[in-house]
């Protein structure tokens, strides 16, 4: 499932070049955070439904906030999963911390430490955060003291019990993939991380796949085309 929005504003169609349904939903008027719960909770929907189905739901959107919706629809579906997080950034700010003010990189946070009291906190002992090596002060000092383990795309291993593989695309070195929203020097191959993001779904214990496009809509269409088709097990758009 395709889900076409970079925070709450929608992406051209061919942001996210695969050959898959959408879900685009009108969102209300609003503020931002009105605007993405109701885009968060569509996307929870589908996401249970999928799961409740026998399937495992593969999401892709144009940022990590999405990720929020396709945990919660994990839940809904009566799982509570661990999480593996791909990215380059460890979207562990709050707003407080953010000196940039950019939500996308408080999603990981907001699973943790969630903004409305109905949803349930991500336990720290169950997050897995991989190759994060652009990270601000205060990610860093957060991390020095939390509980989330820390690996490299070679050392990664799946937990036990169900998972929720997130895979911001941002995760591969940055010289591989041109016109990233936030690029990041010195980190894996494309092909390490498809290595060992298929070595994780092939492990039977995830629950669902997100994942992740912050990149500059138009540009390098074809490798991205084809990078998200290995990834995914989708076809490119024809």
């Amino acid at each position: 499932m395709l889900v076409p929005y970079h925070q709450d504003q929608r992406l051209p169609d061919d942001a996210l070049p695969l050959d898959a349904p959408r879900f685009a939903p009108a969102l209300p008027d609003g503020d931002l955070w009105d605007r993405l719960a109701a885009l968060h909770d569509g996307v929870a929907e589908q996401v249970a439904a999928a799961i409740r189905r026998g399937e495992r739901p593969t999401i892709v959107s144009g940022d990590c906030l999405i990720a929020l919706g396709v945990l919660e629809g994990v839940r809904r579906a009566g799982l509570e999963p661990s999480v593996v997080w791909f990215d380059a950034h460890g979207d562990l700010h709050t707003p407080a911390s953010s000196t940039s003010g950019y939500v996308g990189g408080m999603a990981l946070r907001f699973a943790i430490e969630p903004l409305a009291d109905d949803l349930t906190p991500l336990v720290e002992e169950r997050v897995t955060l991989v190759d994060a090596r652009d990270l601000d002060p205060a990610e860093a000092e957060y991390l020095a003291t939390s509980a989330v383990r820390r690996v490299p795309v070679a050392d990664v291993e799946i937990p036990e019990g169900p998972v929720l593989l997130h895979v911001d695309l941002d995760v591969i070195d940055s010289a591989e993939l041109p016109g990233l929203l936030f690029p990041a020097p010195g980190g894996p191959t494309r092909s390490a991380v498809l290595t060992a993001v298929r070595r994780l779904l092939d492990s039977g214990r995830v629950a669902a796949l997100h994942v992740a496009c912050p990149w500059e809509p138009g540009r390098d269409q074809e490798n991205r085309r084809r990078l998200l088709s290995e990834l995914t097990g989708l076809p490119g758009q024809p």
